[in-house]
């Protein structure tokens, strides 16, 4: 959730913690999207730091795949526009930090209102 975060977004370092570093994205848009071009388009994507748009999640489900890897979904509301969303998240080796990072993501867009749960 903290990779939602305006705060976290802008920040080329707290969002590289969170990213592991054979991070791929398929966008909403079916855009893939490598590390580099990840973290060079987080800022721009930040969103309002104040009281404007945010994402706001809902619906969030972790489960575990094996040893050190979680499966995360999720649905994200922003400017009215909902997004259902996943990530695999890997455990980084001891000597990285042993923190969980995510390795992949999907954001599917809902269409309309009325989209499916």
């Amino acid at each position: 959730m903290r990779l939602l975060d305006p705060a976290v977004r802008s920040s080329r370092p707290l969002a590289t913690a969170l990213l592991d570093p054979e991070f791929t994205e398929v966008g909403a848009s079916g855009r893939r999207w490598t590390y580099e071009e990840t973290l060079a388009a987080l800022p721009d994507m930040a969103g309002d730091t104040g009281d404007g748009t945010h994402y706001r999640p809902s619906a969030v489900t972790g489960t575990l795949l094996a040893p050190g890897v979680v499966h995360l979904t999720f649905e994200t509301v922003r400017d009215g526009h909902r997004a259902r969303r996943s990530s695999l998240w890997r455990r980084a080796p001891e000597a990285d930090g042993g923190r969980m990072r995510m390795y992949y993501h999907q954001a599917t867009p809902v269409p309309g209102e009325d989209g499916q749960p």
